[in-house]
Order: structure tokens, then C-alpha cells, then sequence
């Protein structure tokens, strides 16, 4: 019997079991197909109109369709690592019905991040409940927020907007960057932080990846620092060659490189289920057992490249397959990157 992988526009002619969860964790590794931030913009002056969703790839498209004027966030995301930018353009003055459309439109469309480039507490509200529905429905992405200048020059304020965004998919950052001369809050520097996350492989940490700020707008001290990573901030630190970012954690203080991981792996499993699986394959040992493999395979590919180790895929034993229904239990070990590295040295 063939088999091997396949790709949905070019079909193997040969009967057999064709599985691309191998190349769905290659993707998932990458990191650069999986770059693709969202964001929403109020103001603009090319050739876009309001209340559409815009896919792009490159600063001179951005440029054509909202005026170079317009194009900072989307350039910023671009600077991170970001490999493809999706903007909604707002209509004018917008409300709360037209903020609530921009979020339910989203809904349908594939991104990695997004980002909320403007401090607007009563939005960062509403993000945070759009971020866990989606979760709950099985959508699933990181949400980037900031503060302004006040905020931004009180880590203490900073660390209170962390509280109040307590959520293992959501980063906020509590300091700004300063690129060239020109300072930015960090809500406005949270578009580069965005495509820095959505750019980086999920067998890679953020954490001390260098940024292309030269300063930043607050300079914490070594106890500010510690006092924001235990809250789970996002902080921007100059060591004195670079400014980089501290520590790559969300709100709840998981590590961003293991929620993207676990992202990953529950869209890459669910989307390729729907498409090879679903309907397709017999509810019987072979049928079971088939999928129970390509799942394995999958997990393996990522084990091979340090996503994760030791992963296990069984039946569930609690809930034994009857009718139309398969319960499958799944276990790994996430890897870490190593971010604290101890010495003792004897002399």
C-alpha cells in the first residue's frame, strides 16, 4: 500500500493512507508560515475602504491601500518577523457596534496574533473575552496589548493592566521602545512585539530576542524587573548593547513558547482531522487505529524537533468509542528553552 503525505492541491493517484499532519508540524516549526498578525485601523488614506478585511505581504502594498501616513503598526509587525499582516479598516470615529463587528469578522478569518496598537481599556476588556470565547469555540491565537505614556511610566500601573488581563493567550507589554528618535508606548510598540511572537518558531523562546529599538521609553530596576516578570508583564530591557525583551510570558506567567506550542497543536490537529478524518474514516479498530497514528506521527515530528518529548496518543480509556464518537487521550512533555543558567565555579 502507498502512502505518504499529500497536499490538497495535487492529490495522489494511488490508493493508499496519505497523512499531512507531517507537514502540518513542519509548518507548525517553522514559524514564519505561521506569522500572520491582525490588527484593526482607524485612520487611512489610499485605496482601502472602511469595514473590509485587507491581506498583506509586503510595505509597498500596505502603503497603496492606507497612505504611508497609516502604515507604522503594520510596518512595526513586519520589523518583528511578522510574514503577513491582516487589517480591518474601521470606519470613522467607530463605536462599540462597530468594534464588535471588527472582532466577529475576525472570527472568520486565519491569523496568528493579534494586537491592540491602541490603549483603550474598555477594548483591552472586550479582547480579553473575544480571546476565550474563540478559545472555547477552538480558535485559537495570542492577543498583544500596551498601555500609553502615563501608564507606561508606572510599571506599578503596567502590572495592574497584567492583573486585570489575566489569561494564559494574552501578552502585555508595560514599556515602550524607542526606534531612531522617535518614542513609542507600548501599545504602539506592541505591533513589533506581535510579528516578533508570531515570527519565531514554536521550538524557539522570545525571551533576550533582540529588538530594533534603541532605547526604551522606561528603564526598569532590577527589582521593578523582577516585580513585573512575577506578574506577569512583558518588559523591555536596555543592557546596555541591545534592548531586548526580558522574558517571553503571557498574563498568567505561562511561557509564550509553550501556549503557542499548545496552539499549534490543537488547530493543526483539529483542521487536519476535519479535512482527512472526519467522515472519512471507519469508527472500527483499523479505522481507530489509523487515526491514533497519524496523530503519533505528527507529535513525533515535533518531538524530533524539541517541541515537545515523549508523546503518547491512546484510546481513552474513561470513554470508550461507540456510534459516530472517538476519544482519543494525549500526552507529551513541553521543552523549555533554557532562559536561567546557574554556575558554580571552584577556584
Amino acid at each position: 500500500m502507498s502512502g505518504g503525505t499529500w497536499n490538497p492541491t495535487s492529490l495522489p493517484d494511488r490508493p493508499g493512507i496519505y497523512i499531512n499532519f507531517v507537514q502540518a508540524a513542519v509548518a507548525a516549526i517553522t514559524g514564519g508560515e505561521r506569522g500572520v498578525v491582525a490588527l484593526a485601523l482607524e485612520t487611512y488614506s489610499g485605496t482601502a475602504t472602511a469595514e473590509k478585511y485587507y491581506e498583506v505581504e509586503t510595505a509597498d502594498v500596505a502603503t497603496t491601500l492606507f497612505g504611508t501616513a497609516n502604515i507604522g503598526p503594520i510596518t512595526l509587525a513586519f520589523q518583528g518577523g511578522a510574514s503577513r499582516v491582516i487589517a480591518y479598516t474601521l470606519p470613522a470615529t467607530p463605536d462599540a457596534a462597530d468594534y464588535t463587528a471588527m472582532r466577529t469578522g475576525f472570527d472568520t478569518q486565519f491569523f496568528n496574533v493579534f494586537v491592540a496598537f491602541d490603549y483603550d481599556t474598555t477594548q483591552h476588556a472586550a479582547l480579553k473575552t473575544w480571546v476565550i470565547g474563540n478559545r472555547t469555540d477552538g480558535k485559537h491565537f495570542t492577543l498583544v496589548i500596551g498601555g500609553d505614556a502615563t501608564t507606561d511610566a508606572d510599571p506599578a500601573a503596567g502590572n495592574t493592566r497584567t492583573t486585570l488581563n489575566d489569561d494564559d493567550y494574552i501578552v502585555n507589554l508595560i514599556n515602550g521602545g524607542i526606534v531612531g528618535s522617535t518614542p513609542y508606548s507600548s501599545s504602539e510598540y506592541a505591533p513589533f512585539i506581535a510579528g516578533l511572537i508570531a515570527g519565531t518558531a514554536i521550538n524557539e523562546s522570545i525571551t533576550y530576542a533582540a529588538t530594533n529599538a534603541t532605547d526604551v521609553t522606561k528603564r526598569l530596576t532590577n527589582a521593578q524587573t523582577n516585580t513585573a516578570l512575577q506578574a506577569g508583564s512583558l518588559v523591555l530591557t536596555n543592557d546596555g548593547r541591545r534592548v531586548k525583551v526580558e522574558q517571553g510570558i503571557t498574563t498568567s506567567g505561562a511561557k509564550i513558547r509553550s501556549i503557542r506550542a499548545r496552539q499549534a497543536i490543537a488547530t493543526d490537529i483539529a483542521e487536519t482531522a476535519s479535512e482527512s478524518y472526519i467522515g472519512k474514516l471507519q469508527n472500527n479498530a483499523d479505522g481507530r487505529a489509523t487515526l491514533i497514528a497519524a496523530v503519533t506521527k505528527y507529535l513525533e515530528t515535533l518531538a524530533q524537533n524539541s517541541v515537545l518529548e515523549a508523546p503518547i496518543v491512546t484510546l481513552d480509556p474513561n470513554y470508550p468509542p461507540s456510534g459516530d464518537k472517538v476519544f482519543l487521550a494525549v500526552s507529551y512533555v513541553e521543552t523549555d528553552s533554557m532562559e536561567r543558567i546557574f554556575f558554580t565555579i571552584n577556584v
